[in-house]
């Protein structure tokens, strides 16, 4: 009995060395190859050679996946013994696993991103008691809030009633975000790094080509800035001028206009999609033409200092820019900054230019 206990125990141990041996000796052999052993197994080797033209050419598949011992074992069992997927989609948990892994090398995009609402956790936006009283839950819903969520809403959250008290049914996602980086990001893609635009609101010209793609939770795939539209709105019957700013285009699939409803002056003389409808910021009156990048930074959509790059503290006409109440928050805002109109101001019309003084002679 005691000679198969010893057996038992050095199998144990070999089994432990083997397991230690292979997670630590995979991950070093990977790492030094710069992710062409993974490019080994047919299935990932686009996804190698993109990454190896991206600007993370010179980052290690094992800096930003999970390379446990648990991750090794699935893939070989997929790989060996199931059919590989001929497009290789993260999990969930793997999506959000990488999260934190982008901070170590984008340590200011990611404070601003942890700092703004675009970091919202599944709690925040699926346990809302206000919103969840007034609008039911559905899969849509995770169209913008969870597109890399394994599942229907069902599986995320319960009940599924307008009374609850609403529960976050997935361990471990209560406080995860719903909007993590791959939302609007790709990390393997075939283009060179990018600069910045020279200007924040001047946009016109060339599409900016960086890393910006919206991931389709339907399609599974990301779908670059470039690939995508931005709508054509109206104010009423008349075309809104939009601005054609690529990178806007990531926010308008989120930040989306309503189709008129049937009973609806809009619907019924066919204006079509009305500006500043559902959840659509596009700005009419004094500001119509401008970008939302123009004003808010992509990460956080702070917009403190956006009227300091055109207004000086003090307008022409004596009142701070600054001071307004110009937030869509407020409805009750004369000067919401999306739609504020001249005469929302000058209300006993608006002042036509001053006639220059013509210059004396010697002055």
């Amino acid at each position: 009995m005691m000679r198969y206990l010893q057996m038992a125990a050095l199998a144990l141990a070999v089994a432990a060395v083997v397991c230690v041996g292979g997670v630590y000796g995979a991950s070093w052999y990977y790492t030094a190859q710069f992710g062409k052993g993974c490019g080994n197994c047919h299935e990932m080797a686009g996804y190698v050679s993109a990454v190896h033209h991206s600007p993370h050419r010179t980052t290690h598949c094992m800096d930003c996946h999970d390379a446990s011992l648990g991750t090794k074992l699935r893939h070989m069992r997929v790989h060996f013994l199931g059919m590989p997927p001929e497009a290789i989609r993260l999990r969930d948990v793997d999506v959000l696993a990488m999260v934190p892994r982008c901070r170590s090398c984008h340590q200011q995009a990611y404070a601003a991103w942890h700092a703004g609402p675009h970091s919202a956790t599944y709690s925040q936006i699926f346990t809302d008691k206000t919103h969840n009283s007034e609008r039911r839950l559905m899969n849509d819903c995770l169209r913008c809030h969870g597109m890399h969520f394994d599942g229907p809403v069902r599986d995320l959250v319960q009940p599924q009633n307008a009374v609850g008290p609403w529960r976050i049914t997935r361990p471990g996602f209560a406080n995860e975000p719903t909007m993590p980086c791959q939302a609007c990001h790709q990390v393997h893609r075939e283009d060179p790094q990018q600069s910045r635009p020279a200007a924040r609101i001047s946009v016109a010209g060339a599409a900016v080509d960086d890393s910006l793609a919206f991931f389709d939770r339907r399609e599974g795939m990301h779908f670059s800035a470039a690939r995508l539209p931005i709508p054509q709105l109206h104010d009423g019957p008349r075309l809104v001028r939009m601005n054609q700013d690529p990178r806007q285009a990531i926010c308008y699939q989120c930040h989306a206009p309503r189709i008129p409803g049937a009973e609806t002056e809009a619907a019924a003389k066919n204006w079509g999609s009305q500006a500043g409808s559902g959840d659509d910021r596009t700005p009419v009156g004094v500001h119509e033409g401008l970008s939302c990048l123009s004003c808010h930074f992509g990460h956080n959509e702070n917009a403190r200092a956006s009227c300091k790059t055109c207004h000086p503290q003090m307008s022409n006409c004596g009142l701070d820019v600054e001071k307004m109440d110009t937030t869509y928050a407020n409805e009750g805002s004369k000067h919401n900054i999306h739609w504020v109109k001249c005469a929302d101001c000058h209300q006993h019309g608006v002042p036509g230019p001053k006639a220059r003084q013509p210059r004396q002679a010697g002055l």
